[in-house]
């Protein structure tokens, strides 16, 4: 049987603060988003994988990270624009409330500025400064992290993620989104199950399968009026298919996607279709950090790996 994984880019302003112009309804939205996914996740029952930038676990700072090797400029929009703007900048009353949700939900990293690792400015030292501070605050909150999102999916430096004691991450989708995702699963039955797998490094990549807003616009609108949602489609199939199979379907979101209730109910029922086939099946609902341990415990003959 195989199971379903939902993972959150939690970042709230640092999502969009090193755009020249951040979309306006998403910033503004961040907050909403984080208690509809917490109450949805709750009244559902399913645990998820929030990856937290690790700045808003902060109560406050002077924007200053003198000691933090970024880039010129890097925190300039914190220092300038939004010095007054702490609702984009902090959250630590959000992270409590994942924290003390009945939910068993999974702490995990999202860096700690939301660095692109793969970008030519970031360092490795750089780099290995997000994760190690990251952890400090989460020690600081006395709580550990396995599990890390990279920030706009953008992989790299996976040497310094092992060597800092990170254990998974969220792989890049090995399949197109979009249009094209929502055409080639629903129309030609694109599988959307991936499969962990543990790189040359010892880490378990947990592979995106769908971002859950990936079909958005007037494109969305049309098709929504004629047809439905489409990525309710493409996530019912996925879930479908996980239910009756071995493989894995992971889904991912960011708070600020859900600005209008319109997103909400395209969560609810994503979440009431999980539900129907939680019943039915032994379908199971797991966290990145489950399954970074489920694959551990396969012996080394058994596991996929990067180099096969």
């Amino acid at each position: 049987m195989g199971s379903v994984v939902i993972s959150i880019d939690a970042e709230l302003g640092w999502g969009f603060h090193d755009l020249e112009s951040p979309p306006t309804a998403r910033l503004e939205s961040g907050r909403r988003g984080w208690q509809v996914l917490l109450d949805q996740l709750e009244e559902f029952d399913v645990p998820t994988t929030w990856a937290v930038v690790g700045h808003l676990m902060l109560p406050s700072c002077d924007g200053e990270h003198a000691d933090h090797p970024a880039p010129e400029g890097w925190f300039e929009r914190e220092r300038g624009e939004w010095a007054d703007r702490e609702e984009l900048r902090f959250c630590p009353d959000l992270v409590r409330a994942v924290l003390e949700s009945p939910v068993d939900h999974e702490l995990a990293c999202h860096s700690f500025s939301h660095v692109l690792f793969g970008d030519t400015a970031t360092t490795r030292e750089l780099a290995r400064a997000e994760l190690e501070r990251s952890l400090e605050i989460a020690d600081d909150w006395g709580l550990s992290l396995e599990s890390f999102v990279y920030p706009r999916n953008d992989v790299a430096y996976r040497d310094v993620l092992a060597g800092t004691g990170f254990t998974a991450y969220r792989g890049r989708s090995p399949t197109v989104g979009g249009v094209r995702e929502v055409f080639e699963t629903t129309v030609h039955g694109e599988t959307r199950l991936v499969e962990p797998t543990v790189d040359e490094y010892g880490l378990v990549d947990v592979p995106a399968s769908t971002f859950l807003f990936g079909f958005e616009g007037r494109a969305r609108t049309v098709v929504e009026a004629v047809w439905g949602d489409p990525m309710v489609a493409v996530a019912r199939r996925g879930i479908d298919e996980a239910a009756t199979g071995d493989g894995l379907f992971h889904l991912w979101v960011h708070p600020n996607n859900f600005v209008t209730e319109r997103d909400d109910e395209r969560l609810r029922a994503v979440l009431g279709h999980l539900e129907t086939r939680r019943a039915e099946t032994d379908l199971r609902v797991e966290t990145m950090g489950a399954v970074s341990r489920r694959v551990r415990t396969v012996p080394p003959e058994a596991v996929l790996t990067d180099c096969e």
